[in-house]
């Protein structure tokens, strides 16, 4: 099974609030610290965490005390809640500084401004995170979470991501919300991320050239990209921030109702002020339940299969339909960055390395294909798929991994199918099965190839009959 995440976001979400969830949930906060002062940064801030109750429930407050803001004393979290504050930001105010924009930090001090001509700008950020060696999927889920708000605040402003900067304090602020959500979700092993729909909140928000409508132009630019949910809860607050949209739209399989699955753990993350209803993200950590999508998954078959009869054929050896029509055409389309570069002055051995690591960067596909190159020199044609938000990362991955040069970009859009996993039983152990879908109708059933080694290596025998028997066992069922 996979261990899964689902982000309950009935008060909106930042990056303070995911941190202070995974804290709550188990993540120690010795482990962010240790891992976090390998950025480099750590005369910057100074992290804490502290038990709150918002509307009498309990969860966890994450606080980055930045350096340049120490001076001002904070308050209790009993006396930091100033209901009459209507027009300030909900979490803290603890943006990150984008171009143009310059927030107040409100630390207990109302309206207490503090100017910073330094600033950080995407690529010196990216370098904050590759030299500090990170574990790979938090480099790689890091640097795609920046790469993603870097390209909705260029798309906002008209500039290139590249050029997008964060005021000192701000940047500091946003890589300690981001790698440290990465860092916590690594931890916890999670394997899939899922996302509620977003309550767009209301109001303004204070800026360097005066207020920003709530959702803020970041904000509204991620959801229209990544097409998410959103609707009103009638607080007229913000709530929800560039940085934790960000996370979320980077690492989101999808967002909506939680996906049938096994709770094991819940993390309470505590927003600065207390609302209507609790300020709390609730964070859902357990195992994916695939008994439950795999009896429904049947039940559609056979409807599938009621409805084609008349207008389409059966094959006598398969159990799903085969219709004379062509296959329906609304199967999704996304658009894909395609990475090639050509070596042939590496080991083979470091080849089968740069795979699992290109693939723990995000990659969606790799493969090598034999060429010969200049001089007749034998070598090899190194192929990465990902989706364009990890294709710094992977690209980081093959200049570090490998010996060459330089590295092809192109942007493609490919068609996908549905794909699902459902469950058998063998008489040697359960089996995962991949199913697509073109529309209603199933085109392609494999099982899972790891499933079939394991089970062929324990039990000695081969790994194509287990192959056989995990086919046979779905054929039946369905």
């Amino acid at each position: 099974m996979n261990k899964i995440a689902y982000f309950d976001c009935p008060t909106g979400i930042a990056g303070d609030m995911c941190i202070g969830a995974l804290v709550h949930a188990g993540v120690p906060l010795d482990y962010l610290i240790e891992k976090l002062n390998l950025l480099g940064i750590s005369t910057e801030y100074q992290l804490r965490t502290e038990l709150v109750h918002r509307n009498t429930q309990q969860a966890t407050k994450f606080y980055v005390d930045l350096a340049a803001d120490l001076w001002l004393k904070p308050k209790n979290s009993a006396t930091e809640l100033d209901p009459s504050e209507t027009e300030s930001p909900t979490f803290d105010a603890r943006h990150h500084h984008h171009h143009g924009e310059e927030h107040s930090h409100s630390h207990g001090e109302a309206d207490a401004e503090i100017s910073h001509t330094h600033h950080r700008h995407l690529p010196e950020i990216k370098q904050i995170i590759v030299s500090a060696k990170l574990p790979p999927r938090v480099e790689a889920w890091s640097l795609a979470v920046f790469g993603k708000l870097a390209d909705a605040e260029g798309a906002v402003h008209g500039i290139p991501p590249s050029e997008v900067h964060f005021h000192e304090v701000g940047a500091t602020d946003a890589i300690i919300d981001i790698v440290g959500t990465c860092l916590g979700l690594d931890w916890l092993d999670i394997d899939e991320f899922y996302f509620s729909a977003m309550p767009t909140g209301a109001g303004t928000v204070k800026a360097a050239h005066g207020r920003l409508a709530v959702p803020t132009p970041a904000v509204m630019r991620l959801w229209e990209t990544h097409r998410v949910p959103v609707y009103s809860n009638g607080i007229d607050r913000e709530l929800c921030t560039p940085t934790g949209t960000a996370i979320a739209c980077t690492l989101a399989s999808s967002f909506g109702p939680p996906p049938p699955m096994q709770v094991q753990a819940i993390g309470l993350g505590a927003g600065s002020r207390n609302l209507a209803i609790p300020n709390i993200l609730r964070l859902w950590i357990g195992e994916k339940e695939e008994g439950s999508s795999a009896t429904d998954s049947v039940t559609d078959v056979t409807d599938v299969r009621k409805r084609e009869e008349g207008r389409g054929k059966f094959l006598s050896n398969t159990q799903f339909p085969i219709t004379d029509s062509q296959l329906p055409i609304t199967n999704p389309i996304e658009t894909i960055t395609v990475l090639e570069t050509q070596i042939d002055d590496l080991s083979p051995q470091a080849i089968g390395y740069v795979f699992d690591a290109l693939f723990a960067a995000g990659a969606l596909d790799v493969f090598t294909a034999p060429i010969v190159m200049k001089k007749s020199r034998l070598g090899v044609l190194l192929t990465a798929i990902c989706h364009p938000e990890f294709e710094d990362a992977c690209e980081a991955v093959i200049f570090r991994e490998t010996t060459t040069l330089g590295i092809r970009r192109s942007t493609q859009q490919r068609t996908i199918l549905h794909r699902e996993i459902q469950t058998v039983q063998t008489e040697y152990g359960e089996v995962q099965i991949k199913v697509a879908k073109s529309g209603q109708t199933i085109v392609n059933v494999q099982p899972e190839y790891e499933d079939c080694a394991e089970i062929a290596r324990l039990k000695n025998i081969s790994w194509r009959e287990v192959h056989r028997l995990a086919l046979q066992s779905w054929y039946d069922r369905t």
